[in-house]
This record gives structure tokens, sequence and C-alpha cells, in this order.
């Protein structure tokens, strides 16, 4: 048996080919959109993900202020922000949330589910969200993402 057919392939960066995609967020669910936006983030959707390398692809969200949340999520779920002062930690429902900010929801679970390093915060450089239905990155002919 020849033992050169088995070697690990290791991405340069000059080999990578980033494609963008578009992803409706119209009446999905927050935690299984994000968790497959933060895998096209990061490219392990790819046969050549390489750990240590930003491997992924652009994401595109539209209708970011459509997503939902299962059971009593909306009204229950508190987001935490502090400000490192005494008395400065603020309470948020998702609900409140979706109003104010829409795009947080999901900026917020995404960026959740990538590493917490350098890499990460370029993996998350590469998600784009927006409230209505248009965007402005015709121009990369982005390609809809089927889950």
């Amino acid at each position: 048996m020849n033992t050169n057919s088995y070697k690990t392939i290791h991405v340069r960066p000059e080999d990578i080919e980033r494609k963008w995609y578009v992803v409706d967020a119209e009446g999905q669910t927050l935690g299984r959109l994000c968790n497959r936006i933060s895998t096209v983030l990061m490219g392990k959707h790819r046969p050549s993900y390489t750990p240590n390398m930003d491997c992924g692809d652009f994401v595109i969200v539209i209708n970011a202020d459509k997503v939902r949340l299962t059971g009593n999520k909306m009204r229950d779920k508190q987001y935490v922000t502090f400000s490192g002062y005494p008395g400065g930690q603020r309470f948020i429902a998702a609900q409140d949330l979706l109003a104010k900010h829409p795009i947080r929801l999901i900026e917020h679970a995404v960026k959740g589910m990538l590493p917490k390093s350098k890499l990460g915060r370029a993996m998350y450089k590469k998600m784009l969200t927006y409230t209505g239905a248009e965007h402005p990155h015709t121009a990369q002919k982005p390609e809809p993402f089927n889950f």
C-alpha cells in the first residue's frame, strides 16, 4: 500500500478562493441559523478546512429583523452588558433588543460560536448583516446558501 496517497492537505493563504453567500433569516430559528453561518465563516463546510487558517467564505445575512426564537425566549432571554463600573450592569430582553437593534441578535449569537482569538475576529469581519431584503453587494455575485 502506498502511504503517499494519504497525506494531509495544508491550505496556504494564496490557495483560498472565497465565495459570497446570501442567507435569508426570515422565519429561521436563531440558533440553527447562526450555527450554519459560523460554520461557513470558519470554512468547516469545505473539504480543505484547516483549523489554523481563515479559509471561510463571506456571508451576507438579510432580513435579520425577521429571525425567530422558540418558546418563551423572546420574552425571557436576557442579554447582559457591563461597563465595569459599580451599578453598570445592564439587562435587555430579546424582544426589546430585536425592536431596537435587530442586527445584534444574530451578531451576538454568531460571535459566540466563533473562536475567541485573532483568527475568530478575522472570521467575524466576513459577516455582513442587514435588516431588509436588500444589500449593496451585488457586484460580488453572491449565491444563495441552501441549508
